[in-house]
C-alpha cells in the first residue's frame, strides 16, 4: 500500500452465526498466520466476544447511541470496550433494513462510538433499485453527509468506511473490480470536497460476497483498502486467504 495511513484492513462480520468451536478455530488460524502490515478484525455475535484471547482484534456488529439506561436488548460503547472491542460496525444494510435505522440514527451511533474511542466501520451502500434508477451517487452522498453533519469532517480520520452494495450481499453476486473502484473513488472524492487530506487517508473497504477467489482482484483497486467479509469469514481457511490477499 503506497499510503502508510491506509494500512489494509479486513474485518469478518459473522452476523448471527458462530459457535464456540469456530471461535477456537479462528483464533488458532489467526495466531499462526503471518498478518504483518495488515489489520484483521473479528466481529462475532456479542456472547462470543468474551471467548476470544486478547491477541485477536475484536469489533461488535452494532451498538446503541445511548450510553446506558433502560434500553432492553441494546449494548453501549462502554460495555463493548469492557469486553475488548476496538471497532464497531455501524449502519450495516441489514440493520438499516431490519431495524429501520435512518441516516440520522446511524450518525448518532457513529458519534457515540467515537466518543468511546471505538473505531466505527461505517457502512454505506445501495440496493439494486437505487443503482438502476441512476441515483446511486446522490443516495450515497446522503448517507455520508448525515454523518458529516453530526460529527464533522475531521472525525472521518477516525472512521473506516465500508461500501456494501446491498444487491451483492448474500446473493453470490459481486460488484466487478471496476464497479467497486468507481464507488470507492466517488466516496473519496465526495469527502475531498470537505477535506482533501482526510479523503486521501481514510480507509475505504469493500463488502459484498468477497471470497478467497476474488479478493485479490478487488483489493488491487486503487481506492479499495480491504474488505468487510460476511459469509466467508465463517470459514477460517477462506477468511485467511482473503486476509493474505489484502497484503500488498
Amino acid at each position: 500500500m503506497e499510503n502508510p495511513a491506509r494500512r489494509p484492513i479486513v474485518a469478518g462480520n459473522w452476523k448471527m452465526n458462530g459457535s464456540r468451536p469456530l471461535v477456537d478455530l479462528m483464533q488458532n488460524q489467526l495466531e499462526h498466520a503471518d498478518l504483518e502490515h495488515l489489520d484483521v478484525v473479528i466481529c462475532p455475535p456479542l456472547p462470543y466476544l468474551g471467548l476470544f484471547k486478547s491477541s485477536v482484534t475484536l469489533g461488535a456488529q452494532n451498538m446503541s447511541h445511548f450510553e446506558s439506561g433502560a434500553h432492553t436488548g441494546e449494548v453501549s460503547g462502554s460495555i463493548l470496550k469492557e469486553f475488548g472491542c476496538s471497532y464497531v460496525i455501524v449502519g450495516h444494510s441489514e440493520r438499516r433494513a431490519d431495524n429501520h435505522e435512518s441516516n440520522a440514527n446511524v450518525a448518532l451511533k457513529v458519534a457515540a462510538a467515537l466518543n468511546m474511542k471505538l473505531t466505527p466501520i461505517l457502512c454505506v451502500g445501495e440496493s439494486g433499485s437505487v443503482r438502476d434508477s441512476g441515483k446511486l451517487f446522490t443516495f450515497m452522498a446522503g448517507q455520508i453527509d448525515a454523518v458529516i453533519k453530526q460529527v464533522g469532517i475531521a472525525q472521518f480520520s477516525n472512521i473506516v468506511l465500508a461500501y456494501e452494495p446491498i444487491w451483492a450481499i448474500g446473493t453470490g453476486k459481486t460488484a466487478s473490480p471496476a464497479q467497486a473502484q468507481e464507488v470507492h473513488q466517488f466516496l473519496r472524492g465526495h469527502l475531498a470536497k470537505q477535506d482533501p487530506n482526510i479523503a486521501a487517508n481514510i480507509k475505504i473497504v469493500y463488502g459484498g460476497s468477497v471470497k478467497g477467489s476474488n479478493a485479490k482482484e478487488l483489493f488491487s483497486q486503487k481506492d479499495v483498502d480491504g474488505g468487510l467479509i460476511g459469509g466467508a469469514s465463517l470459514d477460517p481457511k477462506d477468511f485467511l486467504s482473503i486476509c493474505l490477499a489484502a497484503k500488498q
